[in-house]
């Protein structure tokens, strides 16, 4: 068998199964962009040849990394509610007082969408300088039908600037914008019946996601988005339980959501109902170290009820404005008490099942993209255990 490259003397984290799945002396082997083995190198089919051999010298390889979980694509920044937060404001007076999102909406509104790329790319790269092939970017800095497509244009052009894969979502119930004077129900019959299908119609989102908080909207309001979404055959996620216990966590379940984010609030009839509809919790530590939380979400509740983790770096302007998914894990095992194990594979297989891509990227099996992280590190561990430490010796992505 000839394949285009093959990566060999290598040690693989493959994060296939339920574990690590390492594999001592190792090898990985691409064709036409997709892995064609992963595996013990003895157990290479006899007789392979490759254009390239690349020698690791037991360097170990992991899938690529994926940011299931970012808000990349906005204008301007929030640097000054960061002081006020420093002196005393929480984060639903400062929303309150006509700051948080609203304050994003509006320097989004202000951005064209040259800019908008512009501006995103230096996050964006800081990401893939560490090993990261596939991210998630939300809109929900717009909240009108202009902007909200001119943000999720914006996301898809990186695609075409970068080598990385994304995926765009729409958040168009992430708050409430100026003009809409108050009436929540009015906003969402806006974003149901005129926004969500002109996106869908246009191909600008693969998701649609829903931040239900009493700062933002209604379990209500937000089930009927997820009716909008189903009707126009788009993926569900939702921020849930960040700030309080709404249930948001049993909506998603019940609506089948890809993932719920967040979750600090959630309860183990959540986590129960997650488990049991193959929802993925997305944990966000860059939000609540940013915020200052001390509530952090029901991990072992996660746990017993057999709910999938994922980690993500919640990139935006106000509360976590983190491009690191490095640092995200090291977070969650500080802050969220999460094992090694539960950290890489929250930024590789259960990011990959969080985006409803797992049977693409997100291991290292045959058939999936040949998106590889190859790194100067003697155990896995040390991946999280770093602070401020970027060991990435290599970047694969599609086999390049």
């Amino acid at each position: 068998m000839r394949f285009d490259r093959v990566w060999f003397n290598a040690r693989l984290a493959t994060l296939a199964g339920d574990d690590l799945g390492i594999v001592e002396s190792g090898a990985v082997a691409a064709k036409d962009g997709r892995i064609a083995f992963a595996g013990s190198a003895a157990d290479l089919p006899s007789g392979w040849d490759a254009a390239e051999r690349i020698d690791c010298r037991g360097r170990w390889i992991t899938p690529g990394l994926i940011d299931c979980h970012t808000h990349l694509v906005f204008g301007g920044n929030r640097a000054h509610e960061f002081e006020l937060r420093l002196n005393g404001a929480s984060y639903e007076e400062i929303a309150r007082a006509g700051g948080g999102i609203v304050s994003t909406v509006k320097a989004t509104r202000a951005a064209t969408e040259d800019e908008l790329v512009a501006t995103a790319l230096p996050r964006l790269d800081h990401l893939i300088a560490e090993g990261c092939t596939t991210i998630e970017i939300k809109s929900g800095y717009g909240l009108d039908l202009e902007t909200e497509a001119r943000s999720l244009r914006a996301a898809q052009r990186l695609a075409d600037t970068r080598p990385v894969s994304v995926t765009t979502t729409f958040l168009g119930a992430h708050a409430l914008p100026p003009e809409a004077n108050g009436d929540k129900d009015a906003f969402i019959d806006k974003v149901c019946c005129e926004i969500l299908p002109a996106l869908a119609r246009d191909g600008l989102a693969d998701a649609v996601d829903a931040f239900c908080e009493g700062i933002a909207f209604s379990p209500e309001q937000t089930a009927r988005v997820f009716d909008a979404a189903k009707a126009h055959g788009l993926a569900i996620k939702l921020h849930a339980d960040q700030l309080s216990n709404l249930h948001g966590a049993k909506l998603a379940a019940d609506y089948g959501a890809l993932s719920a984010d967040h979750l600090e609030y959630t309860d183990e009839e959540g986590a129960a109902a997650m488990a049991k509809a193959g929802t993925v919790a997305v944990l966000l530590p860059g939000a609540f170290y940013v915020l200052r939380e001390t509530k952090a979400p029901p991990v072992a509740a996660f746990r017993k009820a057999g709910t999938r983790m994922a980690l993500a770096t919640d990139c935006n302007p106000g509360t976590s404005p983190l491009t690191s998914l490095l640092l995200t894990m090291n977070m969650g095992a500080t802050l969220f008490r999460m094992t090694v194990e539960e950290c890489l594979a929250g930024i590789t297989r259960e990011a990959a099942r969080a985006l409803g891509k797992l049977d693409e990227i997100g291991t290292l099996e045959p058939g999936k993209s040949c998106d590889l992280a190859i790194w100067n590190i003697e155990r896995p561990a040390e991946l999280v255990y770093r602070i401020g430490f970027n060991p990435l010796h290599a970047r694969v992505w599609r086999g390049q």
